[in-house]
């Protein structure tokens, strides 16, 4: 039995040991917005946060991931309460066939978690190991500038909130 927290959940699993922890999220907890793409951790299309790092999830078996916590696309946001990325791709219409976007937008949340405003070419330096077949890359890179310049200015105006509240 292996234990770990699942976008918050304390979770267990009785898979083998050496299942990759991609077909442990998509087949034993069905949450199939992680993708398989290529099966040797070089595309992207399968990155979750593992410990708030993003991590090709299908070569990683998840013997490795005991007591870790993982962070899935499902939960980053909700339909109602979207993450400032995934509000941008929406807006921005990043995505053409969509198959590596939820690893798109996992390893660009975690550029965002390290750099919270990053150059046109931290995000290209970034997330050059994501693949994108249909070549939206311009459109990531954008969506991803604009999350950046949105969480910046939540940030700002929750400091000015909080700088005119008068003490009790």
């Amino acid at each position: 039995m292996i234990e770990f927290k699942l976008n918050g959940a304390s979770v267990k699993t009785q898979d083998s040991p050496d299942t990759p922890l991609l077909w442990v999220i998509r087949d034993t907890f069905k949450l199939t917005g992680s993708k398989f793409g290529c099966g040797a951790g070089l595309c992207g299309a399968c990155t979750m946060h593992v410990d708030g790092q993003p991590t090709r999830t299908c070569i990683l078996p998840i013997a490795a991931i005991a007591g870790k916590e993982i962070t899935t696309i499902e939960g980053i946001g909700t339909a109602d309460n979207m993450h400032p990325l995934q509000e941008q791709w929406v807006a921005q219409s990043v995505p053409q066939c969509g198959y590596c976007q939820s690893g798109q937008i996992m390893s660009a949340a975690s550029l965002l978690d390290q750099n919270p405003m990053p150059t046109e070419q931290d995000v290209e330096a970034y997330m050059a190991g994501n693949i994108c077949r249909c070549g939206c890359y311009p459109r990531i890179k954008s969506a991803i500038l604009a999350a950046a310049q949105k969480l910046a200015d939540q940030d700002a105006e929750s400091a000015k909130e909080a700088s005119n509240v008068e003490p009790a």
